[in-house]
């Protein structure tokens, strides 16, 4: 009887080891890192491409420097601004993009874009609206 008790005992303490040492296994996450080196920003999901001159409005640059998008996003709160998405791998387009750590252009400025044509409105987290 002494032989069972000591056995029963030595299963709950191993069935509790296995469920603790479960419980407690590490989370495996993705790590973000930073954001992409993009002329004319990046898109805001992934791969998290470059973006090309004219897909971002003017709205989206502070002092040119490019607002954010996706999870490196660090604009205003409840923020819309003019996306040009005909010009999104998503939507068919297949022209150029650049590539990250790419100089602008000096024609191309982002603090005024004369022939930007929005279609869209994004909010930096993935979510449009027409």
């Amino acid at each position: 009887m002494r032989c069972l008790k000591i056995l029963f005992f030595v299963a709950v303490a191993a069935l509790c080891v296995t469920a603790t040492s479960a419980s407690a296994a590490p989370q495996v996450g993705v790590a973000i890192g930073v954001a992409p080196d993009c002329p004319y920003g990046y898109y805001d999901v992934p791969p998290y491409a470059c973006a090309p001159y004219g897909y971002y409005g003017s709205e989206w640059f502070v002092n040119g420097v490019f607002i954010g998008a996706g999870p490196w996003y660090h604009g205003p709160a409840h923020f819309w601004g003019h996306v040009d998405n005909r010009l999104h791998p998503d939507h068919g387009y297949h022209g150029h993009m650049p590539e990250r750590g790419e100089k602008r252009e000096e024609a191309n400025r982002v603090d005024r874009m004369p022939n930007f044509h929005g279609n869209e409105m994004r909010d930096g987290h993935g979510h449009a609206r027409h």
